[in-house]
């Protein structure tokens, strides 16, 4: 049972029309019927805005929608994975945790927990391999190599309105001094392209949080994008055929 089951369902039990869905909940016909076909990816279990204002409209129970919605997610990571889908490793979280700054590590536990090996979970833990210079990835984390995070890692924040993410590392051979690295340039406020964009959801809707970090990464040097553009580069980013396989 996906999204798209449901709704179509909940569709022909009440006698409703996708145009009627379309409208209550702010979105175009096409949209409903890409979805309702598959064609397009339902949207992330976190936009509440759409999933609620369709189940007020088909009357289902608050929250349903998305809780399908994430449970999908689930049996899709499971597919690819090919292991049962548990949270990371529990030293690795918890090293993790322990080096987060102290006012946010509440908040990102939570995250963590909500969506266990979600996309902010390995945004971050890649993120801090890749600044302590290990050459693996959060499925195959060793002891030794938590140890060197450990000994390398003084703390991480993140700006989880815009993914901008600071990485303390101990300086080598000098305890207590540290160095700074700002993994996304913070400017004064998103292009009007991508604020356009971020809110259509026909256009932005399916987006995860890594993907938008990385349209809110673009630069263009002066250049002032589209909404469309945003969106073709979304298409981009998730195109296989645009990526080589290492």
């Amino acid at each position: 049972m996906d999204v798209a089951f449901v709704i179509r369902e909940r569709l022909e039990e009440l006698g409703l029309e996708q145009r009627d869905l379309a409208r209550a909940a702010r979105v175009t016909e096409s949209y409903v019927s890409q979805l309702l076909t598959r064609k397009k990816a339902p949207p992330a279990p976190d936009r509440t805005d759409i999933y609620d204002r369709m189940d007020r409209f088909l009357k289902l129970p608050d929250g349903e929608l998305a809780r399908v919605a994430e449970v999908a997610r689930k049996e899709r990571l499971k597919r690819e994975l090919g292991d049962p889908l548990e949270p990371l490793f529990p030293r690795v979280r918890d090293l993790i945790l322990r080096k987060c700054q102290p006012e946010k590590a509440q908040q990102i536990r939570a995250i963590f927990e909500r969506q266990p090996l979600g996309e902010l979970e390995r945004l971050i833990v890649k993120q801090l391999l890749d600044v302590a210079g290990l050459a693996t990835d959060i499925f195959h984390l060793s002891a030794r190599h938590l140890a060197l995070l450990d000994s390398l890692i003084d703390s991480w924040d993140i700006d989880l309105a815009s993914f901008s993410l600071e990485i303390v590392l101990h300086r080598r051979g000098r305890a207590g001094r540290v160095k700074r690295f700002e993994f996304v340039e913070r400017e004064a406020g998103p292009e009007p392209g991508l604020k356009q964009f971020l809110a259509n959801p026909v256009l932005s809707g399916t987006a995860t949080p890594q993907e938008l970090a990385f349209l809110r990464n673009l630069r263009f040097n002066g250049r002032r994008p589209t909404a469309l553009y945003y969106y073709r580069e979304l298409q981009n980013l998730r195109d296989p055929l645009h990526f080589r396989t290492p």
